[in-house]
């Protein structure tokens, strides 16, 4: 009997992993569209915090992002024995938290502007995304070293092909 409950919780999480993904992804695409409609046009006034962007740099960029974002959520459901996923996975949700508040939260207080992007950082990516990271954390899937770790690495990654993506953007 052990065994089938082992078997039992193990096929639980993999269900739950599922769903965490679907609303990972849905809270990123909105996300994303929503910076997409009104940066580009944000960033031409937005002082230091957004260099000028044009609407096609920003919507290559986005877009890119987006499709990384949904290649690491279903690899890491199709494959979700791979620690290499799983960090992946778990550091763009770290990301995405940390996004909600730097850029987005603290260009909207310093610059007294809507900033593109905060309503759904605050208000969909950093409950979501700390809720999927705090159940993972729960069920012992990820570790809090896994979280800080996965966040540093991915968003530095992220932080270093912004500009790229912008370059082919241009393009």
């Amino acid at each position: 009997f052990n065994d089938l409950r082992v078997n039992i919780r193990k096929q639980g999480v993999a269900n739950i992993k599922r769903y965490y993904a679907l609303f990972f992804c849905l809270a990123i695409t909105t996300h994303n569209v929503e910076e997409a409609l009104w940066l580009p046009e944000w960033s031409q006034s937005a002082s230091s915090f957004q260099q000028p962007v044009t609407a096609n740099e920003f919507h290559f960029a986005v877009l890119i992002i987006t499709l990384l974002a949904y290649v690491c959520s279903f690899l890491y459901v199709r494959f979700h024995n791979s620690k290499l996923l799983k960090w992946a996975f778990i550091g763009f949700l770290g990301s995405m938290v940390f996004n909600a508040i730097f850029p987005h939260l603290l260009a909207t207080i310093v610059t007294k502007t809507y900033a593109p992007g905060v309503v759904t950082g605050l208000l969909l990516n950093l409950p979501i995304n700390t809720i999927i990271l705090y159940k993972l954390h729960k069920l012992h899937v990820i570790t809090k070293k896994e979280i800080v770790i996965s966040t540093i690495v991915v968003g530095g990654v992220l932080l270093a092909i912004i500009p790229v993506l912008f370059a082919i953007g241009r393009t």
